[in-house]
């Protein structure tokens, strides 16, 4: 899978100790911190799909605090040197990390392994249903395909 302009992965600290873990996520003092619009908290069951959507106004921060899933994210804005670039990322317990999406590039998730996933995404402005556009995660005008593949 290509890479998509403006997409970002960074991958973030776990501290474990004997009482459980502190998961880092994203800090105001942090490089590539932009700005806060609302914290909120998604839960994804396994091989359950979540997508497609996208945001006109919003930059999405995405961490996956517990469980695992398969972000993907599919570019077609108009001038971009990526448009047309699909970037699949697994990302989770398995891999911790921040994933900073920019508007309009469209993403979706699906719940991998056997434990329900918990994804964080720390939004750039509050949610406004109006700033947002949907897409059945089937839909032809995206070309992925959600199954799974061996090998």
């Amino acid at each position: 899978m290509a890479e998509i302009s403006g997409v970002s992965v960074r991958q973030l600290r776990r501290i474990p100790d004997e009482r459980g873990t502190i998961l880092h996520m994203l800090r105001s003092d942090d490089a590539h911190f932009d700005t806060f619009g609302e914290i909120y908290f998604s839960t994804i069951y396994p091989g359950v799909i979540k997508g497609w959507h996208r945001h006109i106004r919003m930059a999405l921060n995405y961490a996956v605090v517990m469980g695992n899933i398969k972000l993907v994210l599919y570019d077609d804005r108009p001038g971009s040197k990526t448009k047309g670039n699909l970037m699949e990322l697994f990302v989770g317990s398995n891999n911790y990390c921040l994933v900073q999406v920019p508007p309009m590039v469209w993403n979706g998730f699906k719940g991998i392994g056997t434990d329900t996933a918990i994804v964080a995404n720390c939004a750039t402005i509050p949610h406004d249903p109006a700033e947002i556009e949907r897409l059945d995660p089937l839909t032809d005008k995206i070309p992925y395909d959600w199954g799974l593949r061996n090998g």
